[in-house]
């Protein structure tokens, strides 16, 4: 199993500098954001270790925030997910119900709120993610932290469009988890968890008239975070950016 999570991660890698060398850069580049890549896992799904693998990589890159958001709809088989929440699966249902689906599965991959992926494929993936970083980004965020206080300050960029409604969040997530699955579809397997998402709290609303300035209060939470400014009813992401 590590010689085929290897080889997927592999592959995910070729397919990321195929994909990028295939579209050379242009001057809206310079302006892109990192690209949010949501994975829906489980640690009871059989499917998922080379989805998780893929994600290990994209966390590497400073091009993409990778965010794991464990589901617990498949605790049943026989293992609970540590790191589950019925949170992650409600917003997993949102994001089929605006796309029109009636079903959610596990490895799901969702690529700028937009682009739906199930399953583990590596070229489409990288696809998605040098299309996405290649728009001119509708918002430009950044972040700057001093102590215990989160600054963020985002904007309309240029003329662009934007949605009467927008929500800004604050994701919490933990780097590198490690962990021993005895029981369940992966009984037997080592598994590394990367970037955890423990906690996806909305912050404030905003409708992009004025300039978006936020003070967060980060008092005692050393964790990596992300901010993303996304449409609300679980559209697009406008906009992302992390402080590890």
């Amino acid at each position: 199993m590590k010689a085929s999570l290897a080889a997927i991660s592999m592959a995910f890698a070729v397919a990321c500098s195929l994909a990028f060398a295939i579209a050379a850069p242009s001057a809206a580049s310079a302006q892109s954001q990192p690209v949010v890549v949501e994975l829906y896992t489980s640690q009871g799904c059989s499917s998922c270790p080379p989805a998780d693998a893929i994600l290990a990589e994209l966390a590497k890159r400073d091009d993409v925030i990778a965010l794991a958001l464990h589901v617990d709809y498949w605790d049943y088989l026989g293992w609970k997910d540590q790191f589950g929440s019925p949170d992650h699966a409600q917003r997993q249902r949102a994001y089929a119900r605006r796309a029109g689906k009636g079903m959610v599965y596990t490895p799901q991959m969702i690529v700028g709120g937009r682009d739906h992926l199930v399953g583990a494929k590596p070229m489409k993936l990288a696809e998605l993610i040098s299309a996405h970083y290649r728009a001119k980004p509708a918002v430009t965020m950044r972040l700057t932290r001093d102590g215990d206080v989160l600054a963020v300050i985002a904007e309309r960029n240029g003329s662009a469009a934007l949605p009467e409604k927008m929500m800004v969040h604050l994701v919490r997530f933990d780097p590198l988890r490690e962990v021993e699955i005895r029981r369940g579809e992966n009984a037997g397997r080592k598994i590394s968890y990367a970037n955890i998402v423990t906690s996806w709290d909305p912050v404030a609303k905003w409708d992009g008239k004025e300039a978006l300035k936020l003070s967060i209060d980060l008092r005692g939470d050393t964790s990596p975070v992300a901010v993303l400014v996304q449409t609300s009813g679980h559209g697009p992401i406008l906009a992302a950016a992390q402080m590890k």
